[in-house]
């Protein structure tokens, strides 16, 4: 077997070190070295160096867990906004809309308040995507996707989250979970709410607002 392609490889590291950053479980160059098999850690120290150059991490000094994704450094800088937690989306079977206002969530983003809403998510037909029954997702409100978005959308009046794909004409909304079945609504069904742009995972209660 050929050795792989060294582009290749570096894709798979920062693939590989986002995933832990997004799991809050930043690792060191001997974790990176450990990962993939390198028999030196200077191989693991010069994908990251060169990850660091093209702008795609982020490196604090003197620190052996320093590297950072810089999106999220931004969305550190934002403003924080009270996004209000609207009720509850099936990431599964199609269940009845429900909108049931149970407070202000505080979110950090440079969108305005008005563009997001956020709700708890019910099932599990978005695993594959990282997306858990009973976590809340952070949706932009907009009324078209590109393909491959995950989306809130109603069908006949029942909300449900799912991957937005086009097949010609068709759209469909496609589980990341292959229990579950891909849902093609029929001609004018389908109305999209919004886009998922964050998922939030809490071991305590939300953090919520009353009032803004």
């Amino acid at each position: 077997m050929g050795r792989t392609p060294r582009g290749e490889t570096r894709k798979k590291v920062y693939e590989f070190v986002r995933r832990r950053l997004l799991d809050g479980l930043p690792p060191t160059v001997r974790d990176v070295q450990e990962a993939f098999g390198f028999r030196a850690v200077q191989s693991a120290r010069e994908h990251l160096e060169a990850l660091v150059e093209e702008g795609l991490l982020a490196k604090a000094a003197g620190q052996a867990r320093g590297y950072s994704l810089p999106e999220l450094a931004a969305r550190d800088a934002a403003p924080t906004r009270l996004v209000p937690l609207l009720g509850r989306v099936q990431a599964g079977r199609l269940t009845s809309a429900l909108e049931e206002p149970s407070g202000y969530l505080p979110i950090r983003s440079r969108r305005p308040e008005k563009e997001l809403f956020a709700l708890r998510v019910r099932g599990d037909s978005m695993n594959g995507a990282g997306i858990l029954s009973d976590d809340i997702v952070v949706v932009r409100r907009q009324s078209n996707a590109e393909n491959g978005e995950i989306v809130v959308a109603l069908v006949d009046d029942e909300a449900t989250i799912k991957r937005l794909h086009r097949r010609g004409s068709r759209l469909e909304l496609r589980p990341d979970n292959p229990d579950f079945e891909t849902i093609v609504p029929k001609p004018g069904e389908l109305q999209l709410l919004g886009k998922v742009i964050e998922v939030h995972r809490y071991l305590d209660p939300p953090p919520l607002i009353t009032a803004p």
